[in-house]
C-alpha cells in the first residue's frame, strides 16, 4: 500500500514539476490530481493501520485518476467531445466583456484538447493513466494480501 502511494505522490511531484517549468495545466489535469491525492493520504492512514478497505480505497483512487487520464486522452485524440468549458467546441455565451477583458485570470488558457508535451507519443494523460493502471495493479495485489 505504502508503495503504491509512493507512486501516486511521485506522480503528482511530476505533474508539480511540470507546471513549474511553465506547462500549466488543464482543468482535466486538476481533475486527475485528486485522486493521486487521496491514494497518498490513504498510504499515510496504511502506515498506522494496513487493512483491506484501505486498499480498496487505493485501488478506486488510482482506477479514477486512470480513467480520468484515459478519458482526457481520447479528448486529446479527438475520439470524443470533452467539457465545453475546455475544449476547442468552448461558447463564450453568458460571459460579460468585463470577464473577458479582466486581468484575474492566468495568462494563457489551457484547452483540454490540446497536447502540450509528449513522450514515445503519449502526453502526460496518457502516462497518468498507464501508470496509474500499474499502481491500481498495486492497491490490488495488497488488497489480497490483507484480505
Amino acid at each position: 500500500m505504502i508503495l503504491a502511494a509512493a507512486g501516486s505522490a511521485a506522480l503528482l511531484t511530476g505533474a508539480y514539476v511540470f507546471q513549474s517549468l511553465g506547462y500549466a495545466p488543464c482543468k482535466m489535469c486538476l481533475w486527475q490530481r485528486w485522486p493521486h491525492m487521496a491514494a497518498i493520504a490513504l498510504g499515510l492512514i496504511a502506515i498506522a493501520r494496513p487493512a483491506w478497505p484501505v486498499a480498496a480505497l487505493g485501488a478506486l483512487a488510482a482506477l479514477t485518476t486512470a480513467g480520468i487520464g484515459l478519458f482526457h486522452t481520447g479528448v486529446e485524440r479527438a475520439w470524443w467531445e470533452g467539457p465545453a468549458s475546455c475544449s476547442g467546441g468552448a461558447s463564450l455565451s453568458g460571459v460579460s466583456g468585463g470577464d473577458l477583458l479582466s486581468t484575474d485570470t492566468l495568462d494563457r488558457v489551457v484547452m483540454c484538447d490540446e497536447v502540450s508535451w509528449s513522450l514515445l507519443g503519449l502526453s502526460m494523460a496518457s502516462w497518468n493513466a498507464a501508470l496509474s493502471l500499474l499502481l491500481a495493479g498495486l492497491w490490488v495485489a495488497a488488497l489480497r494480501r490483507a484480505a
